[in-house]
């Protein structure tokens, strides 16, 4: 998934309310460095929960759940998608004695902190064990909870980004966001589960080999839930922001007023014909990659591949998601910045079958020695390639909504598309794992019970209460693969030829103002 921030609408004002207005031309930040800072770390501490929700898939996959819940559990991803339905109230509503940010970013963070720290004393036993098996919904309800609170901490950020740094520096705001978001999710998804695998700090760490890793989840979030607590104390009291003296009455009814305008003008713009043509692209497009995207790695650790290794797999693309941007702008910046989509698409398609047989030939390949750096390799030039792809389609189709949205709503417009670009990579993502249990084809290996499908719980447990075990003869995985693959090309069929009919509309075709 990108970590590349969704910005939302705000108005020349709020722009103007930290820095000379004449003072555009070049960043100077002296004098912003604790400002900078400041950011910066509010941005790593908004990666955490998402890391960590990443990470948790990859702590179960072996512990006897099944895809249908891991799909249950996905919907922790969904309010970083879904953040724009209650984004203008976080922009409206405010106490202005305390500050329009600070009164959604200290209580947000203080039940962060609180949040982790409950979670902290149970975690482990949710978990499951041997013989009990994992709390699937109060994991997901709990980890739901904290994706939540962190996508309204970043409403907060954003907005107050622009205010705390001087007008010539906000464009230092996206570079602390993705920065900082980026570190944070390192944090909680990369660092945790290479801290957490004994495998990974025997190998590398430990010189007397233990049975656990140096952290727990545990341990992990009650630190995590007291640094969150201590640094928003902190910014509560030492950080102030501008123009915090605001008539109060006077602010309450602009505020239930922006909230009706913004809510106005988001139905302004899904009113428009390309628009809704566009959405229905951006919400149907990836459903061919879901299979590669949502199961592939989960597969993979199925197979037997450590998970901090996949998860360490992120290290070394770090440096090509940054200069990756800068190298396709060229192909971006022209009439018709799809063409490059278009072109990446159907090489995304390809990741799927690729993964696929990766994942067939990975208990050959890997043997009882573990992976091998021949194996790695092939895995890592195959994640190179995915990535490749991905950052090929997802700057395409950003430079295409800088170049479709109405400036008299830039924000709003862009933040539109980006969530209904988001929301069409979630739900291919939930229904590919749903779907591979349904797509599963086992028998029990108990002779007397040839008929026992293992299709429900219940015949299962039969099964297993018989001495037998329930023995996959069909992996749905590989059907799924083959139905994405399908149904990717013949997607490409129709939205190649909506795509160039959208990349021709002229201009007018995209502004509120020409449509009313």
């Amino acid at each position: 998934m990108s970590l590349t921030k969704r910005k939302r609408s705000l108005d020349k004002e709020q722009l103007l309310e930290n820095g000379d207005p004449s003072n555009t031309s070049q960043s100077n930040i002296k004098g912003d460095e604790i400002n900078i800072s400041v950011l910066l770390f509010l941005y790593t501490l908004q990666g955490i929960p998402l890391g960590l929700a990443g990470a948790i898939p990859m702590l179960l996959q072996n512990r006897g759940i099944t895809y249908t819940q891991q799909a249950e559990f996905s919907f922790v991803n969904w309010p970083f998608s879904a953040k724009l339905l209650w984004a203008p109230v976080v922009d409206a509503m405010f106490w202005p004695k305390f500050g329009r940010r600070k009164t959604w970013l200290v209580p947000v963070q203080y039940m962060i902190g609180i949040v982790m720290i409950i979670m902290s004393h149970s975690v482990t036993s949710w978990l499951g064990s041997e013989s009990e098996p994992p709390s699937m919904m109060i994991l997901t309800i709990s980890f739901l909870v904290l994706n939540f609170l962190a996508a309204t901490q970043d409403i907060a950020v954003d907005g107050w980004a622009l205010t705390m740094l001087k007008r010539c520096n906000v464009g230092h705001a996206s570079t602390c966001n993705t920065v900082g978001q980026t570190a944070g999710f390192f944090l909680g998804y990369v660092l945790f589960l290479a801290l957490e695998s004994p495998y990974f700090c025997n190998k590398y760490l430990r010189t007397v080999p233990e049975d656990t890793g140096l952290v727990t989840l545990s341990s992990f979030l009650l630190f995590w839930g007291w640094v969150f607590i201590v640094t928003t104390t902190v910014i509560a009291i030492f950080k102030h922001e501008a123009n915090d003296t605001i008539n109060t009455n006077e602010s309450q009814v602009k505020g239930m007023s922006d909230i009706v305008n913004a809510y106005k003008q988001l139905y302004t713009i899904v009113k428009l014909p390309a628009v809704r043509m566009l959405t229905l692209v951006l919400f149907t497009a990836k459903l061919g990659f879901s299979a590669s995207d949502a199961v592939s790695g989960l597969k993979l650790v199925e197979a037997g591949v450590p998970r901090e290794d996949l998860a360490l797999l992120a290290v070394p693309l770090v440096p090509v998601q940054i200069i990756m941007p800068v190298i396709l702008a060229k192909h971006t910046t022209g009439p018709e910045p799809l063409s490059l989509w278009l072109r990446a698409y159907p090489l995304r398609l390809l990741v799927g079958p690729l993964s696929a047989a990766l994942v067939a030939l990975t208990p050959t390949l890997l043997g009882d020695s573990g992976p091998s750096y021949f194996y790695l390799f092939i895995l890592l030039s195959l994640y190179i390639f995915h990535q490749t792809c991905l950052y090929c389609m997802f700057v395409a189709v950003m430079a295409f909504f800088a170049k479709v949205s109405d400036p008299a709503v830039g924000g709003t417009y862009m933040t539109l598309l980006n969530t209904v670009s988001n929301l069409g990579t979630n739900w291919p993502n939930t229904l590919a794992l749903w779907a591979i249990d349904h797509l599963t084809y086992k028998n029990c290996s108990v002779p007397e019970l040839t008929d026992n499908t293992c299709a429900t719980q219940l015949e299962a447990d039969v099964c297993k209460n018989q001495g037998g075990t329930c023995n996959i003869r069909i992996d749905g995985y590989y059907i799924e693969t083959v139905l994405c693959l399908v149904a990717g090309f013949l997607w490409l069929q129709w939205g190649r030829k909506t795509i160039k009919r959208l990349q021709r509309l002229p201009p007018s075709a995209w502004q509120i103002g020409r449509n009313r």
